[in-house]
């Protein structure tokens, strides 16, 4: 068991053993907020506010390990274990003094005072117009607000959560994601393609994938040395120059999107085939075609 998995059982004690969605949520999201040194999740503007994509996935990886009954809810499998044993580092007394400050704040009250104080995390929410008074409202859609201009931009995920990873396209009003991946499949949670297609348009964010601007595994292995990646770039444009219809397609996507993202899997664009890819559709552009990397 992660420890993240075994802080989320020992939040869940601490309020009782049973939770709502919308309630632990909210909670995670403050002690994260609370223990800023160690936080163990991150998190999305979603539909009600704050929401973190793993805690969900680790819910039923608990449920099958027995520690949570299959509720539509959260709630513990055995209300009497003592999670909070399993914590280190003093963490159990800071969750302790967690639960005193925060345990008061329900429903309604909780809301507001995350909407009131986080308020990026309320711009998707469907909501905050009855939750928040007319002008904190209007404060929310100001920050939703579309920015101005097109944006070409390329990011990689490695290294970072589904939930960072999202958070940098809504901050930089990305509408549409391209995949240049050749398998969009990846053992790290969220990146295979039918979880990060859903991931985006649950947050707003379109997806398309062209796997003929991708480069194949084999391609990819006994990458040791800067001289390594200069022949697989080298022989990449060999790909590119017979894929003028793929660029094209990604091409005609920015001028109608406006703002988007191509996406693989390197954490540095000088190392991923992705920084190949802006740089042909920079050439085939008829205005100045800034790119940035996230």
């Amino acid at each position: 068991m992660f420890y993240r998995q075994k802080l989320l059982l020992a939040l869940l004690k601490s309020f009782g053993g049973q939770l709502t969605n919308n309630e632990l949520q909210k909670y995670l999201f403050l002690y994260t907020q609370y223990n800023k040194d160690n936080p163990c999740y991150e998190f999305v503007p979603y539909k009600f506010g704050c929401y973190s994509f793993q805690s969900i996935s680790d819910k039923f990886k608990l449920i099958s390990l027995g520690y949570l009954k299959d509720t539509q809810g959260w709630m513990l499998s055995d209300s009497k274990k003592n999670h909070l044993s399993n914590l280190v580092n003093g963490e159990a007394k800071e969750l302790k003094f967690f639960y005193e400050k925060y345990s008061p704040f329900k429903g309604r009250k909780l809301i507001q005072y995350i909407y009131r104080k986080y308020p990026y995390y309320a711009i998707n929410s469907e909501i905050a117009e009855d939750i928040l008074e007319p002008e904190e409202y209007a404060n929310i859609k100001l920050l939703k607000e579309p920015r101005q201009g097109k944006l070409f931009t390329t990011i990689g995920y490695e290294g970072i959560t589904i939930e960072n990873y999202l958070n940098k396209l809504i901050k930089n009003d990305v509408r549409v994601l391209i995949d240049v991946r050749k398998n969009p499949i990846s053992r790290k949670f969220g990146f295979s393609k039918t979880k990060l297609s859903n991931f985006c348009n649950n947050v707003g964010i379109g997806y398309e994938h062209i796997p003929k601007l991708g480069i194949i595994s084999e391609k990819r292995t006994a990458l040791n040395t800067s001289k390594d990646y200069e022949n697989l770039f080298l022989n990449y444009k060999t790909v590119l120059s017979k894929e003028k219809e793929s660029v094209t397609q990604l091409y005609n996507l920015y001028l109608k999107s406006d703002r988007i993202a191509i996406t693989c899997f390197e954490k540095d664009h000088a190392m991923c085939h992705r920084t190949k890819i802006a740089e042909a559709v920079s050439g085939m552009a008829h205005d100045k075609l800034d790119i940035i990397h996230l």
